[in-house]
Formats: C-alpha cells, structure tokens, sequence
C-alpha cells in the first residue's frame, strides 16, 4: 500500500485540466490548488481527496477519491455546470500522464451542486475515482 502517487497523480489532473482549450477559454486559467483572495467569480478548486492503499503480491497501488470544486460568484449555476461539464470532458477524455506509477482507471463518481450562504457562492463538488499503480515497487 503506498500513497507515493498522490502528488504526481495531482499534478497530472492540475496539468490535464489547465491545458484544456475549452476551460481555459471559459476560465482563463482560474484552477486553483490554493485559492486567492481574490478569486474571480468562476474558478476550479483542486479539493481534498481520500486515498486507500491496494497492493498484493504483484505490486503496490492506491485508490485516490478526488474531489474537484466549481466555485462561482455569479447567478444562478448556468456559468458553473458549463465548466463541471468541461472538467468532466476533459479527466475522462484523455489519459492521464504521471511522473510516478501509472494510472489504471479514472471514472466519475457523483456531484453535488450547492450554495454557500456564507461566502455567497455556489459551487460543484465533482467526485472521481482514480486507481494508480507504482511502478517503483
């Protein structure tokens, strides 16, 4: 069991989704691993995630549960599940490429879409499963 791939798992997902033509277009390059103070009024957020451990006798490996937030200051969440669409497009789209381990499968596992009355936002909390395996094991 080993978490050695998070942070190259991370940097594939910033890299995949900031290279997108389509959400570059709508965000101007708004994603986020720390949010500014000032943050526009539509931005990605790179959230927490959950990692398990799976290995066997073959080798080490990780299930990483990651959650990726559409954060948005405007009306409405129009604007917002544009962009959760082009987040989506763009993980299951394209393989992912890490500097450590290998990706074995990315899939979606569920959204929810809410309004924060104390920050005065609304946002969607995206949910994908990746499954990595290390190749340095």
């Amino acid at each position: 069991m080993t978490y050695a791939m998070g942070a190259s798992l991370q940097t594939a997902v910033y890299g995949t989704l900031a290279s997108d033509p389509a959400l570059d277009g709508m965000l101007a390059g708004a994603i986020y691993d720390v949010v500014p103070q000032r943050a526009p009024d539509l931005f990605i957020a790179l959230g927490p995630e959950d990692a398990v451990g799976i290995g066997d006798a073959t080798g080490q490996g990780a299930r990483h549960d990651l959650r990726i937030s559409v954060v948005t200051k405007r009306e409405g969440y129009s604007a917002a599940k544009a962009a959760a669409v082009l987040v989506s497009d763009a993980l299951l789209g394209a393989p992912l490429s890490l500097t450590r381990g290998r990706l074995v499968s990315l899939r979606f596992l569920k959204a929810r879409a809410r309004r924060d009355e104390g920050e005065n936002t609304r946002r969607i909390d995206l949910w994908f499963r990746a499954r990595v395996d290390d190749d340095n094991s």
